[in-house]
């Protein structure tokens, strides 16, 4: 038999399977996340959030380009590159499982039987399906997100370094060296670093297969090559991608400031003298016949060429694009950008625990800023520097900011209480930092995730571990043990049990995949280290290197796909233990076929079966529609505040690429703690007009007012209110020592005298340009208390924005924001919170009647079988929310006809079919929600959605408690808040329909009671 026709034949056809169904179920439009900044800047070829992509930007251009460079089509342009990404990925792994599984069966063969090939091909046919139909594979197989491309390079060059290993073989027969492979690898994975760092993973197993092919494998050999692999790894992530650009940066700041020379003069000097010292280096290795030498700097070369896409980040930041993250116009902010600097910093081998405070600031290296002809100085690099005794070895409870609550957290999770002063009762010692680590790092953030993919999955619901037993965890479909891990499945809500992401794979491929890992092991231990070296270091490693804190805002699985990818390896080998048992007793050919046809039954087949609903996303449109939402929401030439992504990347999408409301300024409230975002805040972008702004570039450069402080001032009344422009331009913007503060050591930072401050208001022109409406009470002075001591540069960024604008444009939040004091002043336009001098008016009544009765779309929801994971299902629930609080405002206006119709409209929207009224959702937000537009419908004398909403939200909740009442012990006691909260939903409903029953002997029931 014709053995590699067979082997590429049946891999195409594995690959066009997986194809097929990565582009059946491929998201109609743009995705949620990060997909949206994605899509956008490979549109018009713009600069993602750091360190980038500009290999997939590229790519994702060419796509859309053969798409025919339409709007409408773009989403779904990137959206294919990553199905077809994706099945190239399962082609590379399928012959990557039959490269081993024919190894395995070789075995001291001269030649393989029928029987064995058939076998060998059963291996990469369960194997690469397995893979294909697995759960976070499949998710970013279907969207515009970078981990697909990342994918099918890690698939690439591990299958690169198995055709090097066959090579070998056939190098004296041929005459061919077998070490182009290597440095077509080396060109590989310097092409992926333009896509995602995770191919970095490779190179240790990478290095075990060369080791154990070129030298006499030993143990103590195995574990110095396995350490030179680490070290490779190292000074690819340090040497190759970020100390080569701080060198070429370095240069730079010395032709540029020194020698008078143009931007870019030294980056480019440093690379030619670069390409000089390599070429020198080549014809030193050759002339001593290093050849290893040779090959080291041969792959060097091809790395950097492949990295040098990176060099179009900067070509495209410097013409100014809309979406310019990081600013990265010259080598300097490339060096930043890489390096995440923007991000912070994180320890992982020793660093402080989460109660510590630091007690100095250590400057380190110069940092410098472009200005208009030479690099200017612009503050110190440095790091926080804490109490000896505040620190400790492999510190995972380590997060002292309180960022996203992971200070909390991490109390909660080690029941430590706070005292009355909002200091910690103790600090954590190093037990606590292992608990940690194994429970919340290790299980939590990577074990259930593995268990997601190859033994099946509670709900797609956001657990909040450790005391969920209802939310996000892994199962089996084997009752016995479901029930003793988290308490009678059979009791749980119909809401979660027919949650599309029920998946259940009674561990099938958990055992199939155990099953190959034992016999590789046993039959082929030198493959074996391969595999479980690439499995560890894109699984465990990456746990340990991320140190992930608690309160994340999304499932963490997409970083871990390539440990699920070594472990489909095993999967596919477990085929042939299957094959050898049932050999035992049936003939090796009869076998064979069975076990192929039990195999791929028992695992892909039921995978894709179990999977299909929760993963087809082709009739999804919600990330364009909820972001048209809010931009539609705003008046003409608005500026609107948001959060980060979900609240940020959809609008650019649909800004960017649709040209949906093009006028509209869209700032990212966290990244306007930085100087290169408050900077770019004073362009034009598309129809946009610049945001005027008190201070400027130089009063927020670098680390210029990246916070202050509350300080009294004498003379000054802090029980009066204080102009707010006054007091930001003469009094924060102001250089004045005796308007700063010591700030430790020789640093001075600025500080703010009052508390109360206020907004003069010109009523005529609120009048004349729409901030109020002609009915509407106008304040002459918007008056508020900021409630803060410390105010970072992101919030004094908006206050800024909101005196210098004098009333003129429209200015939104995309939240009832309130940090700063002024939410009385927010009125709601649709889905967005309008500024306004007016207090105690809520709702912007005739404006959102028109905005959701023309505008707003729902994302398909309306179409049967459209599936909405929990992050869609929160943009649904805004959507939802907003026609409640419209009807309630109708219904309080007298016009409950009105409230009515749009009651229905938000039904149609929104079916009970596809969006029940009823569901759980994290901390039960969903059934919050519900209650509120069962309340609506009562007060706007809906009956007929009164009693659907009504008796889709009464059933969830008493099955939550039946389900709750039926738990015991530990589980018992970790979901009584769950409990307490469930209880008190029902409660607050049956008073509802208490309050608002008919009454029949007064109006003959046509009115509800609204006492």
């Amino acid at each position: 038999m014709n053995y590699s026709r067979i082997n590429n034949i049946t891999g195409w056809v594995v690959c066009m399977i997986a194809c097929t169904v990565y582009l059946l179920t491929t998201e109609a439009g743009g995705s949620l996340w990060d997909c949206g900044e994605l899509v956008s800047t490979a549109y018009k070829l713009q600069v993602p959030h750091p360190p980038g992509a500009p290999l997939f930007v590229l790519l994702g251009r060419f796509f859309i380009i053969i798409f025919g460079d339409n709007p409408n089509t773009a989403a779904k342009a990137v959206n294919v590159m990553s199905a077809l990404m994706s099945g190239f990925t399962i082609l590379f792994l399928f012959w990557t499982i039959t490269h081993f599984a024919k190894k395995i069966i070789h075995q001291g063969k001269q030649a393989l039987q029928s029987s064995d090939v058939i076998a060998v091909m059963a291996a990469g046919a369960v194997g690469a399906l397995a893979y294909t139909f697995s759960d976070s594979f499949w998710f970013s197989a279907v969207e515009g997100e970078v981990y697909a491309l990342s994918s099918v390079f890690t698939a690439i060059v591990f299958w690169a370094i198995l055709k090097w290993e066959h090579a070998v073989d056939n190098e004296t027969q041929t005459g061919i060296s077998a070490d182009r492979w290597i440095i077509f690898i080396a060109f590989m994975i310097g092409l992926s670093i333009g896509v995602h760092l995770l191919n970095l993973l490779t190179i240790p197993a990478i290095v075990m297969v060369y080791y154990y092919k070129r030298y006499k494998p030993t143990k103590k050999g195995a574990l110095i090559a396995f350490v030179v692999g680490c070290i490779i790894t190292g000074i690819v992530q340090k040497a190759v991608i970020q100390f080569t650009i701080n060198w070429a940066g370095s240069f730079d700041v010395f032709f540029v400031n020194n020698l008078g020379w143009p931007f870019f003069s030294g980056f480019i000097a440093f690379f030619v003298l670069l390409a000089g010292l390599i070429v020198y280096g080549l014809r030193w290795a050759k002339k001593k016949n290093y050849s290893f030498v040779g090959l080291g700097l041969w792959s060097f070369v091809f790395m950097l060429i492949g990295y040098s896409t990176y060099i179009t980040t900067m070509i495209r930041s410097n013409a100014d694009p809309a979406v310019d993250m990081f600013n990265v116009d010259n080598p300097l902010s490339l060096q930043g950008y890489l390096s995440r600097e923007q991000y912070g910093d994180f320890p992982l081998l020793y660093g402080q625990k989460f109660t510590a405070d630091p007690i100095d600031f250590k400057e380190t290296s110069t940092k410098y800023i472009k200005t208009k002809n030479k690099y200017a100085e612009n503050g110190k690099d440095g790091h926080y520097v804490y109490d000896e005794n505040q620190m400790m070895l492999f510190p995972r409870v380590w997060d002292a900011s309180n960022d996203q609550n992971h200070r909390d957290y991490y109390a909660q999770f080690l029941n430590i209480g706070k005292n009355t002063d909002g200091t910690f009762e103790r600090d954590p010692d190093f037990s606590d930092n292992l608990k940690f680590f194994v429970s919340y790092q290790t299980y939590w953030m990577y074990f259930r995730y593995f268990m997601w993919n190859f033994s099946g999955r509670q709900n797609d619901v956001q657990g909040m571990f450790p005391a969920n037993v209802r939310d996000g965890n892994w199962i089996t479909g084997i009752p016995l043990i479901d029930n003793l891990l988290y308490g009678d499945q059979s009791l749980m809500p119909d809401s979660s049990k027919n949650n599309k992401a029920h998946n259940k794979l009674f561990l099938l491929p958990f055992l199939l995949g155990a099953a190959g890992l034992v016999y590789q092991y046993r039959r082929s231990g030198k493959d074996f280290n391969v595999v479980f070296i690439l499995f560890f270091f894109t699984g465990f490693a990456v746990v340990i290197y991320l140190n992930q804190p608690g309160y994340q805002p999304r499932e963490r699985d997409y970083a871990y796909v390539g440990s699920f990818y070594a472990f489909a390896v095993w999967i596919g080998l477990g085929v042939l233990p299957v094959i050898a048992w049932l050999s035992q007793k049936l003939s090796r050919t009869l076998a064979t076929n069975l076990a192929t046809l039990v195999c791929l039954l028992a695992v892909p087949v039921l995978m894709g079966a179990q999977e299909w609903d929760d993963h087809d996303r082709s009739k999804k449109q919600l990330a364009r529609d909820s972001a048209k939402d809010y931009l539609e929401s705003c008046a003409p030439n608005a500026i609107l505040f948001t959060g980060g992504d979900n609240d940020t990347y959809p609008l650019w999408y649909a800004q960017e690429v649709e040209g949906i409301r093009p006028d509209v300024r869209v700032v990212i409230n966290p990244l306007a703690g930085t100087d290169w975002y408050i900077n770019q805040m004073r362009y034009k972008i598309n129809q946009s007009e610049p945001v005027d702004l008190i201070w400027g570039p130089e009063q927020i450069q670098g680390r210029k007012r990246d916070y202050i402080r509350y300080r009294p001032l004498p003379g000054i009344n802090n029980n009066q209110y204080f102009d707010l422009y006054d007091l930001l331009k003469n009094y924060v913007g102001s250089d004045d020592q005796s308007k700063m503060m010591p700030a430790g050591g020789s640093d001075m930072i600025n500080t703010f005298p009052v508390h109360k401050v206020s907004i003069p208001v010109d009523v005529n022109l609120v009048k004349q340009n729409g901030t109020v409406n002609a009915k509407d009470t106008v304040a002459s002075e918007v008056r508020f208390d900021i409630p803060k001591d410390i105010l970072m540069k992101n919030d004094l960024a908006v206050l800024n924005v909101i005196a210098a604008n004098k009333w003129k444009r429209p200015i939104y939040f995309t939240t009832q924001y309130d940090e700063l004091g002024f939410g009385r002043y927010l009125r709601k336009d649709g889905m967005a919170y309008r500024f306004v001098p007016v207090e105690g008016d809520n709702i912007n009544t005739d404006w959102m009647a028109d905005k959701l009765m023309n505008k707003f779309a729902s994302g398909n929801a309306n179409i049967p079988g459209v599936y909405f994971d929990e992050p869609n299902r929160r943009q649904l629930i805004a959507i939802r929310s907003s026609y409640a609080e419209l009807a309630f405002d109708l219904s309080a206006k007298g016009r409950k006809e009105e409230a009515r119709k749009f009651l229905h409209k938000a039904d149609k929207m929104m079916p009970e079919y596809n969006f029940p009224y009823g569901h759980i959702s994290t901390g039960n937000m969903h059934n919050r929600n519900s209650l509120a537009f069962l309340e609506a419908c009562y007060r706007a004398d809906a009956k007929d959605l009164v009693q659907t909403v009504s008796g889709s939200i009464k059933k969830d909740l008493t099955q939550q408690i039946r389900f709750y009442n039926s738990l015991e012990g530990n589980k018992a006691e970790a979901m009584l808040m769950e409990k307490s909260m469930t209880e008190n939903l029902l409660s607050t409903m049956d008073k509802m329909q208490e309050m608002y029953t008919p009454r029949s002997q007064e109006n003959g029931g046509e009115q509800m009671n609204s006492k």
